[in-house]
This record gives C-alpha cells, sequence and structure tokens, in this order.
C-alpha cells in the first residue's frame, strides 16, 4: 500500500509534467517564431555533425553559442543511416542523437531539416544509391515507390526524436523541422507531377505531428501550415506566401564550397554582416548561417562531383573548428546589438523613411516604448553622412549602423570590432619511413572479373561501393598494319560519362583525362603504341562523388559509355564499344583492404631505393607518433597527384593537390553584391593542399598512415602540420559604432573605444609587428603605414600586449602622442604575433 506521501509525490510529477507540456509550443505569426508564448529573433546556424567528429561537437557548439546563436540546424544524412534497405546505422559520426543532446544541454535549439534529400554537396544528395535500383522509382515527384521510402524514413527519423523526447513540445530542443529542400525549381521544372509531390510531402510531414512547425525552403507554394523559407546570399526582399507566416532564412551562405579545380571562395564578414542586417530591418526574424562551421567531406561522402574533401566554406568556424576572424567575431557583435533591438523588432513593423539617394532609416516602436533603427548606406562607392533624430551618423559604403535605443550606434556592418587573425600550417613531422606497394593494372583472367558483350553504366555495376571500376577488352592488331612502318600511331577515342579516367596499354599508363563541376564528362583523344598481336586495352574508370542536386537522379550515370573507337587502322575506324569488356569493381588494394594494418600484411612492400615514386596505382604505408598538444592537424599532400588517405583505418577523404585552380584571383572588396566568383583566392594552387586529421583518430604512437596514389606522386613530400595562429590584428575606426558605446540606463559611465587583442590557447603575444594610429592602409597581415602616423604608435602596445596572452589599448590621440593629423578621421591598425 502506497503511502499518503508518495501519493501526493506522484501526483505532483504528473502535473509537473502536464504544465511542461502545455508551457512547452511552437508556434508562429506574420511576426515570428513564437516559443512558449514569446515571439522571438532567433539567429542559427548549421553544424552537420557527420563532417567533424563526436569529440569535435562539444566544441564546436559552445563556440556556436559564444558566437551568439540561438540554434544550431543540420541536415539528416538518409545514405549515411541508411546504407542499404533497412539496415541503420546510428553511430560515431552519425549519431545523430548524441549531437541533439548535446546541443540541448548546452541551451541551444535546434532545426533539424529531415529532407530526406540535402544538396549539401553530400554524395547523391543524401539518398542511399541502393534508392535508384528500387522498381519503377522516379526521384522527387509523385511516384509510389519513392514516396513509400521517403515516407518510412522521415517516419524512423521523427520516431527516434519522439522516443528521446527531443521536441519542443516534449522538453527538447528541436523547434522547427524540414521536410524537402529546395525543391520549388525542382517543381518548376518537371509540372504537374512535382506539384502533386510538394502537397503530398507537406500533408505527410504534419501528418506525424510533432507538435512543432515544418518549413520547405525554396518553396514559394508549400502548403499551409508549412512555412516557405528562403535560401540565398541575399533575402532581404523575401516575402513567405502567406501575410501570418513569419519572414524566415533558412540558408544565408557565409561562404561557398571548395571543387576541386577550382578557386577558394571567400566572404567578406562586412558583406555578410550587411546581408543579415538588411534581412532584420526588412522584418525578418529567422537567420541561419549555411555553414557555421563546415568541417570535413571524409570518406567518400563528398558529391558533387568533384566537391573537396574540405568543406570549409569560409565558415565563422573553420574546417578545423578554430575561430575564423575577424568573420566570427564580426557576426558575433552583430548579434549582441541585434538582441539589443529585439523587443522592438518583435513587437512593431518598421516605418521608413528615406535619407538621401541610398539611405533609409528603419524605425522599430512598440507601444510599450521599446524602439530600434537601423540605418543603411546602400551605395557601393561612397561613405554618406546622415542626419536621423537631430543627430549625424557616419555610414561607410555598403552598410548599416543598428541604434537599439533610436539614438545610440552600436554597431556598423563595415566597421570591424573584433580582432583579425592569421593562420598558419606549422610542419610538426616532415620526414616518415614510407614503404610502397604498385598493384599495376588487372588482367581480364582475374578472379573477380566478368565479362560483358558491350559496355556497361559504373555506377550500375558498383552500386558506389568503391570511386574505380575497370573495363578492359583486346585490340587485335594485324602484322600488315601500316601504322606499324610509318610511325602514324592510330588514334584511341573514348567518351565517357566521367569522371576521370586512367588508359592503360598493356599495362604501361598510357593518358589521363578529367572532367570537372560544370561538367564532369570527358574524351579521351591521344595516339597510342601498338603492337602487332592481341594488345591489352585497360581502362580504370573513376567517381569522384555522385551529383547532388538536379532532376531524375535515377537517370545518372557515369562511367565508360562509349564509343570507344580507333582510327588510322587499314580498315578506317574501328568501334570497340560493342565487343567483349571484362570488368573488375575496385582496385586489388582495396579487396585486400591495404588501409588496414592486418589487410597491409597480405603484400610485399618496399621501400628506401626500391621505393616506388611518381608510379600510378601505387600504395604507400607508414605509422608515426602524434604530435603533443591539442593544436588540429592535417597533412600536406601538395607532392602527390590523386587518390585517397585512411588514418588507423579511416578515411580522411580523396585528396587531389595535382588538380590546381582555376578562374580569376584578385582584389577583394566587400561592398557590393556577392556571389561565388567574387573575391577567390589561390588561383594557380592545389584547390585543396591540406587534409584534416581529426585529432581522436590518433594513438599516442603506432598510427598507421596509408595513401593510395593514382597519378604518381612522391611521398617524401608529405608532412604532418598543426594549425596555429600566427598574429592577430585590429583595425579600428575613430569614433566608429561599437557595443562598448553602450550602457543600461542606471549607468552614467561612457566607455571608450578600445582595440582588443588575444591569442589562442595558451599562447601569448610575443611582439608588435606593426601599430599605426592615422592613416595606415593594407589589411591584417600587410598593414603599412599611410600619409599620416603617429610615431608612439607602438608604445601602448609594446608596455600592455607583449608577454600577455590578452590586451586592450585605448583608440584616442593621447594614448599615441597627439593627434598627427586633426583634419582626418583617423584609425589604428595593429597586429602582434603569436607564440
Amino acid at each position: 500500500m502506497l503511502r499518503v506521501g508518495s501519493i501526493f509525490f506522484i501526483l505532483f510529477l504528473l502535473i509537473s509534467s502536464w504544465v511542461c507540456s502545455v508551457m512547452s509550443t511552437v508556434s508562429y505569426d506574420r511576426k515570428a517564431i513564437i516559443v512558449n508564448g514569446k515571439r522571438r529573433i532567433l539567429i542559427s546556424g548549421s553544424i552537420h555533425y557527420p563532417r567533424s567528429t563526436p569529440e569535435m561537437w562539444p566544441d564546436l557548439i559552445a563556440k556556436a553559442k559564444d558566437g551568439g546563436l540561438d540554434a544550431i540546424q543540420t541536415y539528416v544524412f538518409w545514405n549515411g543511416h541508411e546504407p542499404s534497405p533497412g539496415n541503420y546505422y546510428f553511430e560515431d559520426r552519425y549519431d545523430l542523437v548524441k549531437f541533439i543532446k548535446l546541443v540541448q544541454q548546452a541551451g541551444l535549439y535546434l532545426h533539424l531539416r529531415i529532407g530526406p534529400y540535402v544538396c549539401a554537396e553530400w554524395n547523391f544528395g543524401g539518398f542511399p544509391v541502393w534508392l535508384k535500383y528500387v522498381p519503377g522509382i522516379e526521384f522527387r515527384t509523385d511516384n509510389e515507390p519513392f514516396k513509400a521510402a521517403m515516407q518510412k524514413f522521415t517516419e524512423k527519423i521523427v520516431s527516434m526524436m519522439k522516443a528521446e523526447n527531443l521536441f519542443e513540445t516534449q522538453g527538447g530542443p528541436i523547434i522547427l523541422s524540414q521536410i524537402e529542400n529546395e525543391f520549388g525549381p525542382v517543381e518548376w521544372e518537371i509540372g504537374a507531377p512535382g506539384k502533386a509531390y510538394t502537397k503530398w510531402a507537406a500533408q505527410m510531414a504534419v501528418g506525424l505531428d510533432t507538435g512543432v512547425p515544418w518549413v520547405m525552403c525554396k518553396q514559394d507554394d508549400a502548403p499551409d501550415p508549412v512555412i516557405n523559407t528562403c535560401n540565398s546570399w541575399y533575402c532581404e526582399n523575401f516575402q513567405p506566401n502567406q501575410k501570418y507566416k513569419p519572414k524566415m532564412w533558412t540558408e544565408n551562405w557565409t561562404g561557398w564550397y571548395t571543387e576541386f579545380g577550382g578557386a577558394i571562395p571567400n566572404r567578406p564578414a562586412e558583406d555578410l554582416a550587411f546581408s543579415v542586417a538588411r534581412f532584420i530591418q526588412n522584418g525578418g526574424s529567422f537567420v541561419n548561417y549555411y555553414m557555421y562551421h563546415g568541417g570535413t567531406n571524409f570518406g567518400r561522402t563528398a558529391g558533387g562531383p568533384f566537391i573537396a574533401a574540405s568543406y570549409d566554406y569560409d565558415a565563422p568556424i573553420d574546417e578545423y573548428g578554430l575561430l575564423r576572424e575577424p568573420k566570427y567575431g564580426h557576426l558575433r557583435d552583430l548579434h549582441k546589438a541585434i538582441k539589443l533591438c529585439e523587443p522592438a523588432l518583435v513587437s512593431a513593423d518598421p516605418t521608413v523613411t528615406s535619407l538621401g539617394n541610398n539611405q533609409e532609416a528603419h524605425v522599430f516602436k512598440s507601444d510599450s516604448g521599446a524602439c530600434a533603427t537601423f540605418l543603411a548606406n546602400y551605395d557601393t562607392k561612397s561613405s554618406a553622412t546622415v542626419t536621423f533624430g537631430n543627430t549625424e551618423y557616419d555610414l561607410p559604403p555598403w552598410s548599416i549602423s543598428i541604434l537599439p535605443d533610436c539614438k545610440t550606434a552600436v554597431f556598423n556592418t563595415a566597421r570591424l570590432g573584433a580582432q583579425s587573425s592569421q593562420k598558419n600550417m606549422v610542419p610538426v613531422k616532415s620526414e616518415f619511413s614510407w614503404q610502397s606497394y604498385n598493384e599495376g593494372s588487372p588482367s581480364a583472367d582475374d578472379d573477380g572479373t566478368f565479362a560483358n558483350q558491350g559496355l556497361w553504366e559504373q555506377i550500375n555495376v558498383t552500386r558506389d561501393a568503391t570511386d574505380y571500376l575497370w573495363y578492359m577488352t583486346d585490340v587485335n592488331i594485324n602484322p600488315n598494319e601500316a601504322f606499324l612502318n610509318n610511325g602514324q600511331d592510330p588514334l584511341l577515342i573514348i567518351w565517357s560519362a566521367g569522371h576521370a579516367l586512367h588508359v592503360f596499354i598493356n599495362g604501361q599508363l598510357s593518358g589521363t583525362v578529367y572532367g570537372g563541376l560544370e561538367n564532369p564528362k570527358l574524351t579521351f583523344s591521344q595516339n597510342i603504341q601498338l603492337r602487332a598481336g592481341v594488345n591489352k586495352l585497360s581502362l580504370l574508370s573513376i567517381a569522384v562523388g555522385l551529383p547532388n542536386v538536379g532532376t531524375h537522379f535515377e537517370t545518372w550515370n557515369a562511367g565508360v559509355l562509349g564509343p570507344v573507337t580507333l582510327k588510322g587502322l587499314n580498315e578506317g575506324t574501328r568501334d570497340l564499344s560493342g565487343q567483349k569488356w571484362s570488368y573488375k569493381i575496385g582496385l586489388a588494394g582495396e579487396a585486400l583492404n591495404l588501409h588496414t594494418v592486418s589487410g597491409s600484411s597480405s603484400v610485399e612492400w618496399v621501400d628506401g631505393s626500391l621505393l616506388a615514386k611518381k608510379q600510378p596505382l601505387t600504395w604507400y604505408k607508414t605509422t608515426f607518433s602524434a604530435p603533443e598538444g591539442d593544436d588540429p592537424l592535417a597533412l600536406d599532400m601538395s607532392s602527390m597527384g590523386k587518390g585517397q588517405i585512411w588514418i588507423n583505418g579511416q578515411s580522411i577523404g580523396r585528396h587531389w593537390p595535382g588538380y590546381t585552380a582555376h578562374g580569376n584571383c584578385g582584389a577583394c572588396n566587400y561592398a557590393g553584391r556577392y556571389d561565388d566568383k567574387k573575391c577567390r583566392t589561390g588561383c594557380g594552387e592545389p584547390s585543396q593542399r591540406w587534409y584534416h586529421v581529426p585529432r581522436s583518430w590518433l594513438n599516442p604512437s603506432g598510427n598507421f598512415l596509408v595513401v593510395f596514389e593514382e597519378w604518381g606522386g612522391d611521398p617524401t613530400g608529405i608532412s604532418l602540420v598543426k594549425r596555429t595562429t600566427r598574429s592577430v590584428c585590429a583595425d579600428i575606426y575613430e569614433g566608429q559604432p561599437s557595443l562598448q558605446n553602450w550602457r543600461s540606463p542606471s549607468s552614467s559611465k561612457v566607455n571608450k573605444l578600445k582595440a582588443h587583442l588575444w591569442c589562442p590557447g595558451e599562447q601569448k603575444i610575443s611582439q608588435i609587428k606593426f601599430a599605426s594610429y592615422g592613416l595606415p592602409e593594407g589589411t591584417c597581415g600587410s598593414f603599412r603605414e599611410g600619409s599620416c602616423h603617429a610615431h608612439k604608435s607602438y608604445n601602448a602596445f609594446q608596455k600592455k600586449c607583449v608577454g600577455q596572452h590578452s590586451c586592450s589599448v585605448s583608440v584616442a590621440p593621447q594614448v599615441f602622442g597627439g593627434d598627427p593629423c586633426p583634419s582626418s578621421t583617423k584609425k589604428l591598425s595593429v597586429e602582434a604575433l603569436c607564440s
């Protein structure tokens, strides 16, 4: 029999649970997402759990929170979770529940983009390849086999979330869910079946009863109650399809992805901040940065094709988990300024007033007295001084100032109050004891080969279990062929759907050809040396990630589809396409698991003077000890061509430093609309030189490193490097808006503008490399004195900063020995070395 106290305790728990379930609600109106009865301006950032390691997750999430985020946004990666039909995987980097619970523990919300199509430059857009071979399937349209598979997986994820009480209505962190992904352009292309599919997907999702709103991005006809949202560089003019839905931006692209063969995209922090402020001043209430941390495409997860292993994305937190400055700090300050305005933003619509040809004021005044103003200058070339509320405000080009009380400017999008930093890749191990094994091209008689009359599509054969498929056939040459005597070698022409191709004649590499992201298809056209009798033609066709965007995924193909012709014979042109071809899936080294310690013992390796260099199809192995410290690590692969890398059996990803970056690189001006062709760097250099080695994958000693090299490289040029901060900079304009200007109504203290410097980790400021108060020029890492310079610019920094972890110096003439040019608006530029 229960005691009375126990009964009351149980009743208390039941009532508490009921109260929590009543209070934990998520809804929306035209102004904002409403969480537990309160309208919120929500700042979110994308972190994809499989693109970092579980050991990295807590630090990434903590940095996101410190950066002013309210929420984390992530896709759910179907092909990672269901590698074969009905067999699910939710461990290690794919432990979705663990990731979400870490977000919850940090006190952040989560936006779960179930999709299950994700795009994301992820292999096959996140779809499992087995789905392509379901009978009768057509992807992303009104097709019963596809809808059945999609619904089954979506229900699986929602059920998991409910079982772990992860929706906000259950006391969890998930406040939003997404179904489908950027389907609007596809629907427009395929018409009525697309519209029917959109309606079905929305109804299916809403019917799962998650208790939180669903969104569909880039979907102007998203059916009620689903919210349609914007994905773009800029979304200030976006409007939801109903007046009672909030204005939401699910992807503000912080940079862009890196492709093999492409230069490195960089989006200026000033422009990114400007895009957010402009969206908020136009009534936006939810902004998500895609990406906030991009991470790494480990293994063969990169899509595209031709997407690099690095998915850094120029994000505020870089691929290695370090802060990208000034972008991280500048956005953190922006978020603080926006949050100061939140009471007015969620309560009122803006009154817009022209302040000039390209200048505006957006004023939010609530009935309760809250007031916030955004002063904008859209001119891309000229600064402007505007008068607002009897006060003058200076607005740089392409910038917005934020006034949380309609009087005090605390932030300007074009003025960096946060420090900048320069990163270094410092070698920690440059000499490895390498051993090599060359596997050569296979024979049609080898185990595991099979034959067919004609050419087969690659993915249909490999099912994407490997990047590699061998095509082998015989070329019979009559001794009477004229070219054997006249030296005019016949021309071999091979048409392939992509993505790369190595051509071997009688076991020797004859040539290599590869496509690119814009055109993955390729043609090999080269005169080849043949001998009288039987010649062995072996083609190694290589996939470099499956496409992740477009229509009719079920029709996509790769590999040698033909025709394959030989020109210059006595008979004219011989078509080899229809003759007998033998096939072998994958490499011999893959079948032997040479990337593992146990598998590597199955072949004989050579070293020393016999070490293979500049030879194709070569495996290399070595061991090493983990370097001391906790700095992020990477492999410098600049001496290699193309292939894959493993550490202790885990795949770092595809390396391809032999593919140098094309395009235009040059000076970068933050002002003006950004796109992925602007502000690029690294032209003429490898698209990706360094490859992230997660610290958690390493043992103290005996780490097993394996490299497979397709083209031929020199492994003695490989080095292990650590990523550190070389220097930190401040670049502060006199009188610029600053959060330091903000004070509470109860305080009469006015804070002075200061330059703040700090070195990360245990590093300290060792030297002041540059300091100038006046009119300095250049950027962090390349500052130089201008026409006006205070000769005591160094003094304060040398006194206050050297030997310290961090320091602050006021930006005022008296600090630097007086005003060097009284008639000019001055700034302070300083660079300090960290060691």
